[in-house]
């Protein structure tokens, strides 16, 4: 798919009537990902500035230093109409913001994770406005992903299938959790990402930590081992899967019973995505029969979150959540048990909501997969 395609000049224009509906006079956006979703610039984040001034109306500015400029004017920032501006190493970058706004403005909005060194000095450079956060705005342009971006992240997640297909590689009883990683990671990379965002190798009672990264203990033979990993890919998106395997022997019948639950409830949540049903009750498709069968207190965490140039975004999947679910929502649905001390699993796929139902973006079985 091409750049135009991804990350269409159209979005500037679409956030400028949600910037003027919203209140606010403009947003400024620094490196991230709501900067990159509206312009298609992957920038640097550093302690010098940039900036892009979105006005409400008017012309949009990308303030970036000078040394970044051919990186700015290189990606498909400039084709969506953005007027480049930089400033040279030593000089004051936010006259630069001041003078790209039409007039003092009233309110902004800033990027919901600026650093707060950049949020202080716009504040000065702007006494008279009152900030509020732009992903209030920005999240309601992103939350439902285009045909262009649902295709990006199929890409993703075909990417990180082929990386799991290929795990009996390297997860064997002997080597440690890192080792494997390490293995994991360069696969990542071979398989198409331009970043490892995460492995995590969990094995034995260390996979009853649902973020437990990994460690120099060794697998041991018919442990129970969760794999969580993902990465970005070229085009910003990003992938996110867990499969649950056990290596060099059979597991214990208690894992076996919990994973026979787990892998009901993790299709029964898939099966009930569709157009209409909320976070909350997509959260409840995976959490009641998991409860059912006496392990409630064992499922740590919510069943879902967004993704896209995030790896975590709206919606989320949670008991609270009375939001409906829309066409072209995309999100994981990744239920766990875990058991402290002994074992745990999780089964994790990203898929997105149709207009009649739900795609699975990962492909793979999520049966118990026996090395």
């Amino acid at each position: 798919m091409g750049t135009e395609e991804l990350y269409p000049p159209h979005r500037l224009t679409a956030a400028q009537r949600a910037i003027a509906a919203a209140g606010l006079d403009a947003v400024l956006l620094t490196p991230g990902s709501d900067l990159r979703y509206l312009t298609g610039y992957d920038a640097h984040a550093g302690e010098r500035l940039t900036c892009l001034v979105l006005p409400a109306e008017g012309a949009p500015t990308l303030i970036v230093p000078r040394l970044e400029r051919p990186a700015a004017e290189a990606s498909p920032a400039p084709a969506t109409g953005v007027r480049i501006v930089d400033h040279a190493d030593g000089s004051d970058p936010y006259p630069l913001v001041v003078a790209a706004l039409d007039g003092p403005p009233a309110t902004v909005g800033v990027s919901d994770r600026m650093w707060a060194e950049q949020v202080l000095a716009l504040r000065a450079a702007l006494p008279g406005a009152a900030q509020r956060l732009a992903g209030e705005v920005l999240r309601e342009l992103r939350i439902r992903k285009s045909p262009a971006e649902v295709a990006a992240l199929a890409e993703a997640g075909a990417a990180i299938d082929d990386v799991h297909l290929r795990m009996g590689e390297w997860l064997r009883p002997g080597r440690t959790e890192a080792e494997v990683a390490a293995d994991i990671a360069a696969a990542i990379r071979a398989a198409g990402h331009v970043s490892v965002d995460f492995v995590i190798v969990a094995a034995g009672p260390n996979g009853a930590s649902p973020h437990h990264g990994t460690s120099d203990r060794p697998i041991g033979a018919g442990e129970p081992v969760v794999v969580d990993i993902g990465g970005t890919m070229p085009s910003g998106y990003r992938s996110d899967c867990t499969r649950t395997y056990v290596a060099g022997g059979p597991a214990p019948a208690e894992f076996l019973d919990y994973y026979a639950v787990l892998h009901d409830a993790q299709r029964a949540a898939v099966a009930a995505v569709r157009p209409g049903i909320t976070g909350e009750a997509a959260d409840a498709a995976a959490r009641e029969p998991i409860a059912a069968a006496g392990y409630g207190p064992a499922f740590l965490h919510r069943t879902g979150h967004g993704i896209g140039l995030d790896g975590h975004e709206e919606p989320y999947l949670v008991a609270g959540n009375d939001r409906p679910l829309e066409p072209g929502m995309a999100f994981s649905i990744e239920p766990g048990i875990y058991l402290a001390g002994r074992h745990g699993a999780r089964i994790e796929d990203i898929v997105v909501c149709t207009t009649d139902g739900v795609q699975r973006l990962n492909t793979t079985p999520t049966e118990l997969i026996a090395l």
